[in-house]
């Protein structure tokens, strides 16, 4: 065979192998990482909004993968898949910043690393980039026979690292302790390291761990000695404790307690995009998830949804008369507005639930007349200065809100009354929404 032919031949070789070698499956839009989030919500969330723009059903497969799944319609007439890769946090970001993701879904924060090491595409923790698309409790989970009912933090700590053994130590059966945790990978156990064993413990090399909040929920209730932690749309049939930290009283995870991020445990669920030039399709679909459709389906999917509905808290004995008085005429909102750096400053999530408070005082006829603001600080060395800094924060949420077309609302501070972690929590530092009653 002539050279040249020759030469032709393997280049044709080589061509063919190349192409078979590129994956098989072409997506239109990809989104990789959490399994919290990609287990059940991102799927919902993509149908959903796949049904407003698609000519046909969507339908769902899996890819042979575990925690993975497609979506398929019909869109301008052709075929169109998105692909939910759900196996951790982290492997969202990276493959986020390799390209192959469009959405980075996660269930903490970015690391200052990760924004760092994408800063020359776009500011990860920028509004454009940053989204909160759901509320999200860190459930802690034993099995509905176990009589102990709450623990605080640090008590948890000890059990996971393996100094508490045995629940008889805490008022519960004599039976030793079987730890359930979530892996590496997971943005649910970044949190917990976070939250609850700190610099403090280490986990305890007899822990079992899971990839699925699901499954680990699932073998807890079937174990009189389990205690683990998962996502609080995974808490099947276990039985839910309240947490408690520092000299704040315990709370269990509920629509107002989660919502308002009150509850020790509570983390935000996000989606990452590289800036705002993204595919219309990924732009759209956050849209989506962010708006009043979306939030309603975060909510059917066993999340907390971020649309605000009025709710009377239940004050237990630590509440002060004053605070009852203040209150007496008022639901509270289920949502608190924070801050990103010093007092004032609101965070990305703060600034978009602006337009839901508007939204919400719109579509039930209400007026920004009817809402109090109610700011509360840290412990600080004098009473006095606690209060100013509580009545700052307020003021600054009422200048944000006069900006969103909510003017004129009430505002006062509370200090450092009423705190809802302990001493040194960021959590304290916040405004709480409330909205006068409606009269019989």
């Amino acid at each position: 065979m002539p050279r040249l032919t020759r030469n032709i031949a393997t280049l044709s070789g080589l061509f063919i192998a190349t192409i078979l070698a590129l994956p098989a499956q072409a997506y239109e839009l990809e989104i990789h990482g959490s399994n919290t989030v990609g287990a059940t919500l991102a799927p919902m969330l993509v149908t959903g909004y796949l049904k407003e723009r698609s000519e046909g059903r969507v339908s769902a497969k899996g890819t042979g993968q575990e925690n993975e799944q497609i979506l398929s319609t019909r869109l301008n007439n052709r075929p169109m898949e998105v692909l939910v890769a759900a196996h951790g946090s982290s492997t969202g970001f990276k493959a986020l910043a390799a390209g192959q993701a469009d959405i980075w879904a996660s269930s903490r924060p970015v690391k200052p690393s990760e924004a760092e090491q994408f800063r020359t595409r776009a500011d990860l923790t920028a509004l454009e980039s940053e989204h909160v698309i759901a509320i999200d409790g860190l459930a802690v989970l034993v099995h509905p026979s176990n009589p102990v009912s709450q623990m605080s933090i640090d008590t948890l700590g000890r059990i996971f690292s393996g100094q508490i053994r045995n629940w008889s130590e805490l008022g519960g059966p004599d039976l030793p302790i079987h730890l359930y945790a979530r892996d590496d990978r997971s943005g649910t156990w970044d949190t917990f390291k976070s939250l609850v064993l700190g610099k403090t413990y280490t986990l305890d090399g007899e822990a079992r761990r899971y990839e699925s909040n699901d499954q680990l929920s699932d073998d807890v209730s079937r174990d009189p000695s389990g205690i683990g932690f998962s996502g609080l749309a995974s808490v099947h049939n276990s039985k839910l404790l309240a947490i408690s930290e520092g000299n704040a009283p315990a709370l269990r995870p509920n629509q107002l307690t989660v919502a308002s991020e009150d509850y020790p445990l509570s983390r935000r669920l996000f989606m990452y995009t590289a800036g705002s030039e993204i595919p219309s399709l990924a732009a759209g679909l956050i849209e989506f998830a962010l708006g009043q459709d979306g939030q309603a389906l975060v909510a059917e999917s066993g999340f907390i949804s971020q649309n605000p509905i009025a709710v009377r808290p239940e004050f237990d004995d630590s509440t002060p008369d004053s605070f009852r008085r203040l209150t007496g005429n008022y639901q509270r909102l289920t949502v608190n507005f924070r801050f990103s750096e010093g007092r004032t400053k609101l965070d990305n999530k703060a600034r978009r639930d602006l337009q839901r408070v508007q939204q919400y005082l719109a579509r039930n006829d209400r007026s920004s007349g009817d809402l109090l603001l109610i700011g509360f600080a840290d412990t600080q060395s004098h009473e006095l200065r606690a209060q100013m800094i509580s009545e700052l924060r307020a003021l600054s949420v009422r200048k944000a809100l006069q900006e969103a077309d909510v003017p004129d609302v009430a505002y006062t501070g509370y200090g450092q009354y009423m705190p809802v972690g302990g001493s040194g929590s960021p959590r304290n530092g916040r405004v709480e929404v409330w909205i006068k009653s409606r009269q019989p």
